[in-house]
C-alpha cells in the first residue's frame, strides 16, 4: 500500500509554531499582504525579512513533537509499500523528528532564493534587503518561501505521488488553500482511500472516507501504531 501523507500548520502547533488563525500569534502581528506576497516584497523588502527572521527563530527554537517523531517511525518501520511525506509546512521540524525526503511544497524557511538569477542555498539566520546573491552578486535576495499568488513547488512530482496512492493522510491542515486543498479528491479519483487526522473537521468541500479528530500529538502515533502493528 502506497501512503501519501500531506500535514500543515496542525502538526506543529504543539511544537510552538502558531496556525495562520491562532490568536495572538506571529501572524496576528502582520499583514500578509506586506509580508508573504511578492508585491509586499517589493515595496518593502526589509519588513518581510525582519519577518522572516523571526519566524526563522522561532522555528530555530522549536522541537519537533511526538507527531513529527511518529511519522518519521512510519516510514522507517513501514514494510508494505511506501510512505510519502509532503508538508505545507516551511519549517524544518519533520526532518528534525527523523524524516526524509520531505516535500516541501511551499518552500523552507532554512533556504534563501535569489529574485535575479534564481540561485538557492542555506538562509542565514538573519538576512537583509542589501545581502549579496553568492552566485550574481545581486541584492535581490528573499526567504525561499512561495508566497501568497506564486506557484508551489514540486507540483509534477505530488501529481504522480497523487496518482499512485493507496491512501492519502492529511494530517492538521485547514482544508481551504489550493491547491493543497483538492489533493484528497486527486486521490480519491486514482482510487485512494481517505483519511482526516486533525483537531477539528477540515473546511474542505469533500467529506474523508475516515475522520480522526484530537491533538495531532496523541492521534498520529495511535495512528502510526496502529497502522506498524497491523503488519505482524
Amino acid at each position: 500500500m502506497n501512503i501519501v501523507i500531506l500535514t500543515g500548520a496542525g502538526v506543529s502547533a504543539e511544537s510552538g509554531l502558531g496556525t495562520f488563525r491562532e490568536k495572538d500569534g506571529l501572524w496576528t502581528k502582520y499583514d500578509l499582504n506586506e509580508v508573504a506576497t511578492p508585491q509586499g516584497f517589493a515595496r518593502n523588502p526589509a519588513l518581510v525579512h525582519d519577518f522572516y527572521n523571526a519566524r526563522r527563530a522561532n522555528c530555530r527554537g522549536a522541537a519537533p513533537n511526538a507527531a513529527h517523531h511518529a511519522l518519521a517511525r512510519l516510514q522507517a518501520g513501514y514494510t508494505k509499500g511506501s510512505v510519502s511525506l509532503i508538508t505545507q509546512n516551511v519549517d524544518d521540524l519533520h526532518e528534525r523528528g527523523g524524516a526524509t525526503g520531505v516535500i516541501h511544497m511551499h518552500g523552507e524557511l532554512s533556504r534563501a532564493l535569489c529574485a535575479a538569477c534564481g540561485h538557492r542555498w542555506d538562509a542565514p539566520q538573519a538576512m537583509a534587503p542589501e545581502d549579496p546573491c553568492p552566485a550574481c552578486g545581486a541584492q535581490a535576495t528573499r526567504p525561499d518561501i512561495v508566497w501568497f499568488g506564486e506557484f508551489p513547488y514540486h507540483m509534477e512530482r505530488i501529481e504522480t505521488l497523487l496518482a499512485a496512492c493507496d491512501l492519502f493522510v492529511s494530517i492538521g491542515t485547514s482544508g481551504n488553500v489550493y491547491p493543497a486543498a483538492g489533493f484528497a479528491e486527486e486521490a480519491r479519483i486514482a482510487g485512494a482511500r481517505t483519511l482526516e487526522l486533525n483537531l477539528e473537521p477540515s473546511e474542505g468541500m469533500i467529506p474523508f472516507d475516515e475522520a480522526r479528530y484530537g491533538p495531532a500529538t496523541r492521534i498520529v502515533p495511535d495512528w502510526v501504531e496502529e497502522l506498524l502493528a497491523g503488519q505482524a
